[in-house]
């Protein structure tokens, strides 16, 4: 399977570096970078379609991302972004202060709103969810998607904090013969 994700556009809360995870925070108003960004993204997507299947998680902010790239999109709730429980609406680096190594290094011992370890069982099951699908373009979080990144790369999501992922940047993935279990 070929995936295409997009991170969703930046918010308020993005700008300020504070932890959404499911909050549902809307999408600030565009600027005329980002609209840019949206036209290089289209032109990509265009060479990269058609898409079997176009996702969004149940969170606005990926919605109305995927509004503005022109799709309608499916919610699938295996793609909310991971709760960051009693951090969310706070800066990023109150986590870092609390965790530190251990959000960089070993993030699946750790338990926030939820457990990372699930963070990966939902990858996990997504990936077994949409095997059949050849070619799919996700609208998605951060988090999630640094996740998969290191899900593809190493099998598991312990490397996922030591990767980036901007707002409106666009990854392809192969993610064919990955671990499903």
């Amino acid at each position: 399977m070929q995936a295409t994700f997009i991170r969703h556009l930046p918010t308020e809360w993005n700008k300020k570096a504070w932890l959404q995870g499911r909050r549902d925070i809307a999408i600030s108003p565009l600027t005329g970078k980002q609209q840019e960004e949206i036209q290089k993204n289209q032109q990509l997507l265009s060479q990269l379609s058609p898409f079997d299947l176009v996702l969004v998680s149940t969170l606005k902010r990926t919605n109305q991302t995927a509004r503005l790239y022109g799709f309608h999109a499916k919610k699938e709730g295996l793609l909310d972004e991971l709760d960051f429980g009693e951090f969310e609406g706070r800066p990023k680096a109150e986590l870092m202060e609390a965790y530190g190594r251990l959000w960089t290094e070993t993030p699946s011992k750790m338990t926030l709103g939820e457990s990372v370890q699930n963070l990966e069982y939902r990858i996990i099951r997504f990936l077994d969810k949409y095997k059949e699908k050849e070619n799919i373009l996700i609208f998605g979080h951060g988090s999630w998607i640094r996740a998969i990144i290191s899900y593809a790369q190493y099998g598991h999501i312990n490397n996922m904090n030591k990767t980036q992922v901007r707002n409106n940047e666009c990854i392809t993935l192969l993610l064919d013969g990955l671990r499903i279990e």
